[in-house]
């Protein structure tokens, strides 16, 4: 058979630099971006910071007001909502709401427990994966990696659970699907792995990265790219660009999500209003894009010298894929935000109790984004509400079904717990099987363990501890 050459057709997705960009700057906070993008303009010369928007004063409450755009935004601002929706805030120390507890306008620093925890509260787990996905993730270490063998993790479950290692694993695949991705694996060339089959799509190389992560990927620095290729009998550009690839990779996905300062105030990403009755949203100052292109130096292209032109050119593109990633980022949180405010309205309304059941699958398949970009979306992002400045996390919670066949999310009946508990006797207070019987009674049927787990998580204690003689 002669070797010849032959055309085929087909789709491929490519991990561009492009891609990555956006997806890094939309998990960043609003603290980071900013950083982010000092250090964009110091780096790039076609980078420029552009006018800052005049201050507008706020009106004394967000409730049922009108946002000041009508005399404040340009009929072409191109961040503005497609209602024109859009918010200046003041910047500074009068930023701050008098009736906002300091509290409450400072950052609580999200571990990678914390942020791995929230999304196995929020799975279709059993309550026996769950027991099992709990031990799994306190086991994963601030790297993101699962340093203890599986076999101990069954031994930790004793006598509780008894579960088989392959079960274990099941749950750790699942665990593994969490944001960041690549969390939970075993060793650097399993993170890699799971970073590479998150993208979506037959991408070249990806095949052959796995492949040289799950092999010969530690004597990489040793015998280089023409030794892989020997290795593995394959192309040395073939090879190139599956080491490119994996060079693009994070190797310690959990050091992306760590505890920030104690003392770091909140900058709202997007501010949460009524007007007429009606919610709406829109980003809050700070996260439109605040520099733009450099018509001084985008000018000189025509005139430069091939060597200056082709740097300048370099510079420009640059540019413009950090503009339309912020871009991205602004329309994706907007997105999502749109979505939190439809479905969590009676929350907005009427606090707590009223929180319904959210996941982050539901709202993936109504803005019609991947699980992952939905969780990077609303990582570290803050909303200001007539409520107080809260995190967009806040908007979801899992659910527990009720007697009437409808579901009840876990804030909602934490906050009955604390009602009942509140209106209770301090000489003879309601016990954990009280409030379960009360509560059953009132068609949220709950076990007494689970309201003895929500009355620890508020940190109430037991009814022995908070009886009052007097």
């Amino acid at each position: 058979m002669k070797p010849r050459l032959q055309a085929t057709l087909g789709q491929h997705l490519v991990m561009t630099p492009q891609l990555r960009q956006a997806i890094r700057l939309l998990q960043l906070s609003a603290v980071e971006l900013e950083a982010e993008l000092v250090t964009a303009v110091e780096s790039n010369p076609l980078l420029d910071w552009a006018e800052a928007a005049p201050d507008v004063a706020l009106p004394e409450s967000a409730d049922d007001v009108a946002p000041p755009e009508a005399a404040s935004v340009p009929d072409d601002d191109p961040w503005a909502g497609s209602d024109g929706e859009t918010w200046y805030e003041r910047s500074g120390p009068s930023d701050r709401d008098d009736d906002i507890p300091a509290a409450e306008q400072v950052a609580d620093g999200e571990t990678l427990h914390d942020h791995l925890f929230w999304q196995l509260h929020l799975s279709p787990f059993s309550p026996r994966d769950r027991v099992i996905g709990v031990a799994l993730i306190e086991a994963i270490d601030d790297d993101g990696y699962l340093r203890e063998p599986l076999e101990a993790i069954a031994e930790s479950l004793k006598p509780e659970i008894d579960a088989e290692i392959d079960e274990i694993t099941t749950v750790l695949h699942q665990v593994q699907r969490f944001d960041p991705v690549g969390v939970g694996a075993r060793s650097v060339g399993e993170c890699l792995c799971l970073q590479l089959e998150a993208i979506v799509g037959d991408a070249p190389a990806r095949e052959l990265a796995c492949e040289i992560a799950k092999g010969p990927l530690e004597r990489l620095p040793r015998i280089g790219v023409s030794g892989v290729a020997a290795e593995l009998r394959r192309p040395e550009g073939d090879v190139e660009a599956a080491v490119q690839l994996l060079r693009s990779l994070d190797p310690r996905p959990g050091a992306q999500i760590g505890a920030m300062p104690g003392d770091t105030f909140v900058t709202p990403d997007v501010v949460i209003w009524r007007q007429h009755g009606v919610w709406r949203v829109a980003l809050a100052e700070g996260m439109r894009p605040r520099v733009g292109i450099h018509r001084g130096y985008e000018n000189m292209i025509r005139g430069a010298s091939s060597a200056d032109a082709s740097y300048l050119r370099g510079h420009l593109q640059e540019a413009r894929w950090l503009l339309k990633s912020l871009e991205a980022r602004g329309d994706t949180l907007l997105k999502v935000a749109r979505c939190l405010i439809r479905q969590q309205a009676a929350y907005l309304e009427f606090g707590d109790s009223a929180l319904r059941p959210l996941t982050l699958r539901e709202v993936a398949a109504e803005v019609g984004l991947h699980e992952s970009t939905v969780s990077r979306a609303i990582a570290r992002k803050y909303a200001r509400t007539p409520r107080g400045t809260m995190p967009l996390r806040a908007f979801f919670a899992s659910g527990i079904d009720t007697g009437g066949g409808g579901e009840a999310s876990s804030t909602a009946i934490q906050s009955m717990i604390r009602r009942l508990i509140e209106a209770e006797n301090p000489r003879k207070p309601l016990s954990d099987a009280r409030l379960a019987e009360t509560l059953k009674a009132s068609g949220v049927p709950v076990a007494r363990r689970t309201v003895a787990k929500y009355r620890e998580a508020m940190h109430i204690p037991s009814s022995q501890d908070r009886v009052r003689i007097a």
